[in-house]
């Protein structure tokens, strides 16, 4: 099962125990983008997906193109 970028990007986030607003400081995005990104309301543009995946450490594909094992 594909995993969506919204519930992936919550994933991490909770694993490195990060709140919205302290990705946000961290990626220079703002807060109310991560939660548009998080409630799939946006899709985000390559230069986000890559302060996110260097934020959360991982690579862009791990964030957008993850997928749970049966």
């Amino acid at each position: 099962m594909v995993v969506p970028l919204s519930t992936r990007l919550k994933q991490l986030r909770a694993k490195k125990k990060l709140t919205q607003l302290r990705l946000a400081k961290q990626t220079g995005l703002t807060p109310g983008y991560i939660a548009h990104l998080e409630t799939g309301s946006y899709d985000p543009k390559l230069s986000s997906l890559r302060r996110l995946s260097k934020s959360l450490g991982v690579t862009i594909s791990a964030l957008v193109e993850y997928q749970e094992e049966p």
